[in-house]
């Protein structure tokens, strides 16, 4: 086949950049696009958080980190230009916020006991005058963004009843040392940290629930499987000497993975079982198959197929096999990805030889389909916010390298998460 496979291409590149440092884009909050008409967000009021004098510029850390966090979900605006929170006196504060119709009002306040910080966190609702959060969190000065991170999607969980996901990572592939490596960084670009050292194609960053990466590596000249276990700071190989081995998913219970193998004649789909090191096919034609991935259920996968011709979106049921197309136009179609709801599955399609790729949206049926980007350049390797509300992908737009972005699940507001030196490629989100 011309193109065995679009998710070798990144692989074989060996035309790799050489090393630079890394730089963070400067910490912004992206508002989607919202119609004329489109109901109004609740205030939350914020004032500073009261700490000594010793420890202000920590105590801001965490309240402008708490601040972004909370912009960023997008439920609610944030208002500082009020009254002082004063922990003594939480009834004048309220009604002074309640002139300011504030919904709700996040009052923190700071010590530090050598070696440890403690943010104690209050929310008010601010009509009722009642609490409905209230919490401390403990930790040491390099803590303080996780830590608010947390405190914000503990907020958002109790205020909206949905999950936040500032706590949530995305990993991906770069080549900037020269060699492809896996890296991490938080939702919003900061606290970027390279988690292998590879020195040679390290790609597909998959993440399992418990908090592990399964990635695909030639760290022994052959694609093999590996993991990082990021608690104990370990990677072990779990596929290996077998034939091709690209990681497509891990399943909903973090007992299996799903990928692609080329250990026959052609390139076909496996479950391999973690607990026994079983290997189950899941497909066998005279097809390239690859770019699997798990329904939130684990119930069906979602994968690429070129059986009928061009490479194209399918979906199957596990317990029966039962296949059938998602799309049926494309050019060329690739990395699928289930959405957290399951509803909908994003991926990267090409409508011709002479477009660039674009990410769309495919429901079940098949019916509904949405293009999502319409930039210029290549938009490809979509991967869902854990919440369903986001989609991060990768995108040459700007000066040709591939970066990272992340837009609005209806293609609104896309942004630069991390403006690296050399390409990105095969970015997950996680859990």
């Amino acid at each position: 086949m011309k193109k065995l496979h679009k998710l070798l291409l990144p692989a074989l590149i060996t035309g790799l950049l050489g090393t630079a440092a890394f730089a963070a884009p400067q910490t912004d909050v992206y508002i989607g696009i919202t119609s004329a008409g489109a109901k109004k967000q609740p205030v939350i009021a914020m004032p500073a958080f009261v700490a000594k004098k010793d420890i202000v510029s920590a105590a801001q850390e965490v309240h402008d980190t708490l601040r972004a966090d909370i912009l960023y979900g997008r439920y609610f605006e944030v208002s500082e230009d009020g009254p002082a929170f004063e922990v003594k006196n939480v009834k004048d504060t309220l009604s002074g916020w309640s002139k300011q119709r504030a919904a709700y009002l996040i009052g923190g306040e700071m010590t530090y006991e050598e070696p440890h910080y403690t943010i104690k966190l209050y929310v008010y609702d601010v009509a009722t005058q009642a609490p409905v959060f209230a919490k401390a969190f403990k930790g040491n000065r390099s803590s303080l963004r996780r830590l608010a991170h947390i405190a914000a999607d503990q907020i958002i969980q109790t205020l909206t009843g949905r999950r936040g996901i500032a706590d949530t990572k995305i990993a991906f592939s770069n080549n900037s040392t020269g060699h492809k490596e896996i890296y991490v960084v938080d939702y919003d670009g900061q606290n970027l940290k390279k988690l292998t050292n590879d020195k040679s194609i390290a790609l597909l960053p998959r993440w399992s629930k418990d908090g592990r990466i399964y990635y695909t590596t030639y760290r022994y000249k052959n694609p093999d499987i590996f993991a990082i276990d990021l608690k104990a700071g370990k990677i072990a190989p779990v596929i290996i000497r077998g034939g091709l081995s690209l990681i497509g998913g891990v399943s909903p219970d973090g007992k299996a993975l799903v990928f692609t193998s080329s250990k026959g004649p052609n390139p076909s789909i496996y479950i391999y079982n973690l607990e026994t090191g079983e290997k189950t096919q899941l497909t066998n034609r005279r097809s390239v198959d690859g770019s699997p991935s798990y329904s939130p259920d684990g119930k069906y996968i979602t994968f690429v197929s070129n059986r009928a011709g061009n490479p194209q979106i399918y979906v199957m049921e596990l317990a029966t096999g039962q296949t059938r197309p998602l799309t049926r136009t494309f050019n060329w179609s690739d990395s699928p990805q289930w959405s957290p709801t399951g509803e909908w599955i994003v991926f990267a399609g090409r409508e011709s030889p002479y477009h660039p790729f674009d990410i769309f949206l495919v429901d079940l049926t098949g019916t509904q389909l949405r293009r999502l980007t319409t930039d210029s350049g290549s938009n490809e390797d979509p991967t869902w916010s854990p919440d369903g509300r986001f989609i991060a992908f990768t995108s040459n737009r700007d000066g040709g390298k591939r970066k990272l972005y992340v837009m609005d699940a209806d293609g609104s507001a896309p942004h630069l998460v991390a403006d690296l030196p050399g390409e990105t490629f095969t970015p997950h989100w996680s859990f």
